[in-house]
């Protein structure tokens, strides 16, 4: 028989094992919300899947097209994890920080994620937020990378102009900002009047320049007597230039173009250096009820598989291992050997008021 010496020490090895055990596996199980969207341990994803798991459901509001985007992207997640049910709204970023505003003053938040192309920096100054950490942005460049944490690139867009190809010759084409200077454009050329119109024109030039150069561009270019184009969207601008109506538009998506000339449309795209992108951004909604399950969706949106189901429904994916489908790849500035003046949201916001001013004294 075992010695009671030897019993005692044998009881007291399978204490230290379950303490161990417990201590290793408590915290996870304890994790707060904070804890949870940054956590970063090894047993990370048994965390999230468990957790997801009990949760059973995630809600993400979105800027996407819905049978573009959203339904493909709910169809592969839910493959993926069939235990949690994902639903979403959809919606342009005006219309849904509003709604998860409200949300979260009532303390009745619906929204687990939220996603835009536009308006995810407010969303952080108005409060609504809560920074995140996955181990899948590691992959990402750095520029790309939002520094409070608070925001994840997950398309981006590159601007261009777009052009009428009856009205605007081959061998006329501008390729150059200093080309839109020519006189035989006054008058000629539209812009859209949103933040991503003509505001981002300038803020692009303005980084990538200076204020000097930028602001004696501007000078000239306000002489050459640019339409407003107030009356729809970029896509809307794009159909006029189709249509004739405008020879020219500047600063619009310059995979718009592309799309409309592969269905038989005249109109093309032409990149200038530098060229700007922009990013829609994934941000997680403050007082999220499914904080496990919102970062499943968080790694699988900007994880390869988010992405490719990103690239196959037309957008330009942020993931830098994910390529861009073949009839827009053209235009991804760093393939078509131009220069990508990369502007974030934060810096967007922190341009706009002075951007304005400029606006209001040359181009009004």
């Amino acid at each position: 028989m075992p010695s009671i010496t030897r019993t005692r020490a044998t009881v007291r090895r399978a204490l230290a094992a379950v303490l161990v055990i417990s201590f290793c596996v408590g915290p996870a199980a304890a994790l707060t919300n904070e804890k949870i969207f940054n956590y970063r341990g090894p047993d990370r994803e048994q965390v999230l899947i468990e957790g997801a798991r009990k949760e059973g459901q995630i809600v993400l509001y979105s800027g996407l097209i819905v049978n573009q985007m959203l339904r493909p992207l709910t169809t592969g997640f839910m493959k993926k994890y069939p235990f949690v049910k994902m639903s979403y709204w959809r919606a342009d970023s005006e219309e849904l920080i509003p709604k998860i505003s409200a949300e979260v003053r009532a303390n009745r938040v619906m929204a687990d994620l939220f996603e835009g192309s536009g308006g995810g920096e407010i969303a952080v100054e108005a409060g609504l937020t809560q920074p995140f950490s996955t181990p899948v942005l590691d992959a990402y460049p750095k520029m790309y990378l939002d520094p409070k944490g608070h925001l994840a690139p997950t398309r981006l867009s590159y601007f261009s102009i777009a052009y009428n190809t009856r009205q605007v010759l081959v061998g006329k084409v501008p390729k150059t900002y200093d080309d839109l200077l020519d006189p035989q454009w006054k008058g000629r050329m539209a812009w859209p009047y949103a933040n991503t119109g003509r505001y981002l024109f300038m803020i692009n030039l303005r980084l990538a320049w200076g204020e000097e150069r930028a602001m004696e561009y501007f000078k000239k270019l306000a002489e050459q007597k640019i339409i407003n184009f107030a009356s729809g969207s970029a896509r809307t601008l794009v159909d006029r230039v189709i249509a004739g109506e405008y020879p020219i538009a500047l600063n619009i998506y310059a995979h718009h173009p592309l799309i409309s000339a592969a269905k038989g449309a005249p109109v093309n795209s032409q990149l200038m250096d530098p060229v700007p992108s922009a990013a829609g951004t994934l941000a997680v909604v403050k007082g999220a009820k499914h904080p496990h399950a919102a970062m499943l969706l968080a790694d699988f949106i900007l994880g390869r598989e988010g992405q490719q189901i990103m690239a196959a429904a037309e957008y330009f994916p942020a993931h830098p291992d994910v390529e861009a489908q073949p009839q827009l790849a053209g235009i991804v500035p760093k393939k078509a050997g131009y220069a990508e003046n990369y502007v974030s949201p934060q810096q967007l916001k922190e341009n706009l008021e002075s951007t304005d001013q400029i606006i209001q004294k040359l181009f009004r």
